[in-house]
């Protein structure tokens, strides 16, 4: 049997515990990238493949296993060209220059601004040179996201470059089935929404949501950073996002306060919540991503070449964000939706993708296997966390939970750190008043729990980041 060690996360198989999640940052910082590293996952399954995770690390001393142990390396990524990224891209690319087996880059995408200028790339050119010149070594050509992407590595001297889009679109094959539901939203209307910190503070997306907010009462908005699930789950605001107050996942915003906020850790809840929305619209692309899985109409509203690009390339309905009207109202956006190209030129996209992968030596499940039933079957055989809700403080059960994992935690952490110790002894006390008589919706109880824990909590959530 083949096997494909795949860059990602966690496998989609993984039921992992919501604290636990958060600790090992399984999302590698954006929930966004397991809708893409999921659908790679299920694609390249077969009878004759197997895929494991490599829980998102790059070990370059791990070359000799990885070449013992594996037949192919597979690194779907998103927007990798860009200047935060090029330590992990240095580090990948030293990786890949140890292999001897073939490595596949199903989608990488260069992020710039909206009028796809490379200049502020120009630094780190050479990173990229290196990267895309140790992939092309080991395969026949690197897919990529969009236009501006190609034209990119191409105004470098790359021929072998495929424009294929992003793998997560591909999840369901050749059939995508998005339709609207309504002709029109009227105030009763269950609608997504989703952005970036940056959109939200200075890209005009905050006042969109507000008044959307105020227009429909079951708006929802759905975060996807390891920031956004800390503020909901721990009430941790020691990230610099946390600045950011204007964001739903904040515990001052009234969306969080009226529990219409989640994150999720887990691509198959994230859509499955999805399919009962009439519509989702925000910057994340890959937000949106995943409400066109679940059937449910989405506008991307960008602010960047790659999700432009994205959007171009799969004729998804998008706007550009700096050019939207602060009294901008989500059932403008769903009037204009048109669908037609996305539906439309699905199949010969999932064609060009297939084609990408036979090119590079990748069988596939919708060519090669039973089209994903036996992944379908297995991963709803799994019981997987809800998304993550805002920090309720009557929810006592809840809480005693969450504290349960961290006293285990702080164990960990405290054999030789004496006032850890001491901390641990105070969680203790309060854990036992949670679960105990008298326990139970108290507000007293749960000041104590937040004063006993409050200092391991945040050196458990630091520990966490390391």
């Amino acid at each position: 049997m083949k096997r494909i060690l795949l860059r990602s996360g966690k496998s989609p198989y993984d039921v992992i515990p919501l604290e636990e999640a958060l600790h090992q940052d399984v999302i590698a910082t954006n929930s966004g990238n397991l809708i893409f590293s999921d659908a790679a996952h299920k694609i390249l399954e077969t009878p004759r493949t197997e895929v494991v995770s490599n829980g998102i690390r790059t070990d370059v001393s791990a070359a000799g296993r990885i070449n013992e142990e594996f037949d192919a390396f597979v690194v779907p990524l998103a927007n990798a060209f860009r200047p935060s990224f090029e330590p992990q891209l240095r580090r990948l690319t030293r990786l890949i220059r140890k292999l001897k087996i073939p490595v596949v880059v199903p989608g990488i995408g260069a992020q710039t601004g909206l009028g796809y200028n490379p200049a502020r790339l120009k630094p780190m050119e050479p990173s990229v040179r290196d990267f895309v010149s140790a992939v092309l070594d080991h395969s026949a050509s690197i897919g990529v996201r969009g236009e501006f992407t190609e034209r990119y590595l191409k105004d470098m001297g790359f021929k072998d470059v495929e424009v294929i889009g992003c793998p997560s679109l591909f999840m369901h094959g050749k059939d995508l089935d998005v339709r609207k539901r309504a002709e029109s939203l009227g105030p009763e209307a269950r609608i997504a929404v989703n952005g970036s910190h940056s959109a939200v503070k200075s890209q005009g997306l905050g006042h969109v949501i507000d008044r959307a907010h105020a227009r429909y009462p079951h708006l929802r908005f759905i975060g996807q950073n390891l920031s956004d699930a800390r503020q909901l789950h721990w009430r941790d605001l020691s990230d610099s996002n946390a600045a950011v107050t204007a964001m739903p996942t904040h515990p001052d915003h009234p969306m969080y306060r009226e529990d219409k906020v989640r994150v999720y850790i887990d691509p198959v809840t994230w859509i499955d919540d999805l399919r009962d929305f009439d519509f989702s619209f925000g910057s994340r692309i890959h937000g949106n991503i995943a409400a066109l899985l679940a059937g449910t109409p989405a506008t991307v509203l960008c602010g960047d070449s790659r999700t432009l690009e994205l959007c171009r390339y799969f004729g998804i309905p998008h706007r550009q964000i700096t050019k939207l009207p602060e009294d901008l109202d989500p059932a403008e956006l769903y009037a204009e939706a048109d669908f037609s190209s996305l539906t439309g030129g699905h199949q010969e996209r999932f064609e060009r993708f297939i084609g990408f992968l036979d090119r590079n030596g990748l069988e596939n499940t919708f060519t090669h296997g039973d089209a994903g039933a036996a992944y379908e079957e297995r991963i709803r055989s799994l019981r997987f966390p809800p998304g993550i809700r805002p920090w309720n403080e009557t929810d006592i059960a809840s809480l005693s939970a969450r504290f349960g994992w961290l006293q285990t935690r702080i164990t960990e952490l405290s054999t030789d750190n004496a006032q850890l110790r001491r901390d641990l002894a105070r969680a203790g006390k309060v854990s036992k008043a949670l679960a105990g008589p008298g326990g139970t919706g108290e507000r007293s109880v749960y000041r104590r729990a937040r004063r006993a824990v409050g200092r391991p909590l945040r050196k458990a959530l630091q520990s966490g980041r390391q």
